[in-house]
């Protein structure tokens, strides 16, 4: 018997009512539907890392006190979220030509070396291997991959830094010159991939 799917499904928009990056993960999601679900809504505000965070990271795991293993409790436990998982489902709007501070704070919290990544003579690698990611853009004006898209590139860079390569995306960008036709198309691709 083979084991279901583990989807991590991210939400990086601040709004519920009428997002289109949140009604597209849902319809992403919908495409496995014998998949084991577990959801991070970054609408619930994340810590930023301050010293305190850094210094307790920094520190060797057999050595942090119980305050430094509370402090990192949070970042833990979405480490293990994202170790789980065999696909991460993100919905990204973009936000000034990048990502939410949301998903910034997300991204900090769960790129740790020894964790998700490593460092070797030869740079940093990526921990992660073997996950896919599918990730739903959504933007007003900024089209993915233009040389103003720091969102689109940034989330792809970070999920190979970590060992992510297997990257998806479901675009629904320059929502303000045609909403429509554009969400349309994105639905559209949501239902060509393959579950």
């Amino acid at each position: 018997m083979t084991q279901p799917l583990n989807i991590l499904r991210v939400d990086g928009s601040a709004r519920i009512e009428g997002s289109v990056s949140r009604s597209l993960t849902d319809e992403i999601v919908s495409r496995f539907p014998d998949a084991k679900v577990a959801r991070r809504d970054l609408k619930f505000a994340l810590p930023q890392i301050d010293e305190t965070w850094v210094g307790a990271n920094f520190t060797p795991a057999e050595d942090r006190s119980d305050a430094q293993r509370e402090i990192l409790a949070l970042s833990d436990q979405m480490v293990a979220e994202v170790n789980d998982a065999d696909l991460i489902v993100i919905g990204l709007p973009v936000y000034n030509f990048s990502v939410p501070a949301a998903v910034k704070a997300w991204i900090d919290l769960i790129c740790r070396a020894g964790l998700t990544f490593q460092y070797t003579a030869n740079g940093p690698e990526g921990l992660l291997n073997g996950k896919r990611a599918i990730v739903a853009l959504t933007s007003g004006g900024t089209p993915l991959d233009s040389d103003y898209d720091y969102a689109g590139r940034y989330i792809r860079h970070v999920l190979g830094f970590v060992g992510i390569d297997d990257v998806t995306f479901v675009r629904a960008d320059s929502l303000a010159t045609d909403a429509e036709a554009r969400i349309a198309a994105a639905r559209e691709s949501i239902g060509q991939l393959a579950a």
